[in-house]
């Protein structure tokens, strides 16, 4: 297959945006046309004869998607974690096992690359084109970025505080301001460098960790870089019920709330998370404004259901932030880093929290995917298929067995085949996933440094522990070995 095809031919699904609405329509039967890493027209298949020497893809059995829109995510830490948190858990912390994980696993520089390997190339197989990447940097991080092919907004975090423990009731917060400061001096020089990398495809976003680890100065330093640079602004906020109880301790408000009262909040914020609002079951505080001040504010919110679903939380419910007129858009957060899955989950756990079928379908869960995702970076030009728009395109195999039959193709695909099914993506009109092999990454030689780094991770957890508990204590495996 070509690297850079001219066009896209004998397509005979295709969903392509209707006019100017932001709203997806299938099409039967078309050409997609592509130049200077544009679509320049999409026609009926075969109006516009071939050109001597095009070069051109066969889209026969092939359904065409704008390419997916991944609003948050760790790719550098998170696949270290598989075999590790999908059952971890503290219930004195209300289920969630972020803090312990933070306080006792760290994996080294060289597992971070060989992770962020991994997992792009597990995103483009999931038909995703647009990445924020939210990391602590590490040398190498946006080399490799760029080799990938993808589109990516780079967010380097800082923070004043870390979280540590005294006890699996107690969570504590050991603040060091001075390096805070540090490390958004360090984030600025990342963004800068990315802004300016010669890909063209890397951009950035002002991420202070975490609502309840930054100072309000550095809040506020994070904020007026924002404002000043034109850069998205995101945190972490309402990701768990020991987070929101600080907050309320500290300041006799909730997470959304002292943003709100602090300017953090505006038409450029990601709130990353946000599921634990004052009127969430498992909050129940004495107000019920936090999602009315996220719609007052034009904020989006990153929903990424799959790391909560594991705690038994769910967003109370993403049909309810919708039709309050939030903008909610996905992300993976954790391995798998599969925005597929995602959307299915979304849509279940809107079902399941809602108790309503009406909560979230299909088109709505893949406008979050592609439309919402744009909207919450302040873009227009990406999360579509239509003439003028980026050629960021997924081609799926409508013959795969779980694509058919093939009377809703986007169904089927959501619900169904999901990765199993993307055969070549496209980025800026290069094609970067062939034949469902990444063409610029080597994920098997990354496996193998991964997991050399995982293993270190875990027989060097008792060394930064609180308790100096072995790592297998802490998530230990499955099954016993006998």
């Amino acid at each position: 297959m070509t690297s850079q095809p001219q066009s896209i031919r004998n397509l005979p699904w295709a969903v392509v945006r209707d006019g100017a609405a932001r709203r997806h329509v299938y099409r039967r039967d078309v050409d997609i046309h592509l130049k200077d890493g544009r679509i320049a027209e999409i026609t009926p298949a075969g109006a516009r004869p071939s050109g001597p020497g095009e070069q051109a893809v066969d889209g026969s059995g092939l359904l065409a998607l704008p390419g997916l829109i991944n609003i948050h995510s760790h790719p550098s830490t998170e696949p270290g974690y598989r075999g590790v948190r999908e059952d971890h858990g503290v219930p004195e912390q209300q289920m969630t096992g972020l803090m312990e994980r933070l306080q006792a696993f760290r994996l080294g520089n060289d597992g971070r690359q060989a992770a962020a390997t991994l997992a792009y190339a597990e995103m483009m197989r999931a038909g995703t084109t647009m990445v924020c990447d939210v990391t602590v940097p590490f040398d190498g991080w946006l080399e490799t970025m760029a080799q990938s092919g993808l589109r990516f907004y780079a967010a380097p975090t800082f923070a004043s505080a870390r979280w540590g423990m005294s006890a699996p009731q107690t969570v504590t917060w050991k603040w060091d301001e001075a390096r805070g400061v540090a490390e958004l001096e360090t984030a600025k020089k990342v963004m800068d460098d990315a802004e300016a990398h010669n890909s063209g495809r890397l951009g950035a976003m002002v991420f202070p960790a975490q609502i309840d680890t930054v100072t309000p100065g550095l809040f506020a330093a994070g904020r007026k870089l924002a404002d000043d640079s034109g850069r998205g602004f995101s945190t972490h906020i309402c990701q768990s019920v020991v987070e929101v109880r600080e907050m309320i301790r500290r300041h006799n408000m909730t997470p959304i709330q002292w943003a709100a009262a602090n300017g953090l909040m505006k038409s450029d914020t990601v709130l990353a998370h946000c599921i634990l609002l004052d009127d969430h079951p498992q909050i129940r505080w004495h107000t019920a404004k936090d999602l009315d001040l996220i719609a007052e504010a034009g904020a989006s919110v990153a929903h990424c259901p799959q790391p909560f679903a594991r705690y038994g939380l769910a967003m109370d419910h993403i049909g309810r932030y919708r039709a309050r007129g939030v903008n909610v858009g996905l992300g993976t957060d954790c391995a798998p880093h599969n925005l597929i899955e995602e959307m299915r989950l979304a849509i279940v756990a809107g079902r399941l929290m809602s108790e309503d079928i009406r909560s979230l379908d299909t088109a709505g869960a893949f406008e979050a995917a592609t439309f919402a995702g744009a909207a919450a970076l302040g873009r227009d030009d990406i999360g579509a298929l239509a003439p003028g728009m980026a050629a960021d395109i997924v081609l799926v195999d409508i013959n795969h067995p779980l694509m058919q039959p093939a009377r809703d193709p986007l169904r089927s695909f959501v619900f169904h085949a999901a990765d199993r099914a993307v055969r070549t993506v496209l980025v800026d009109g290069e094609v970067v996933l062939a034949d469902g092999a990444p063409v610029h990454l080597d994920p098997t030689a990354a496996m193998e440094t991964l997991a050399e780094a995982q293993a270190r991770m875990i027989r060097d957890a008792p060394k930064i522990d609180y308790a100096h508990r072995p790592g297998d204590q802490i998530s230990p495996l499955s099954l016993p070995i006998h």
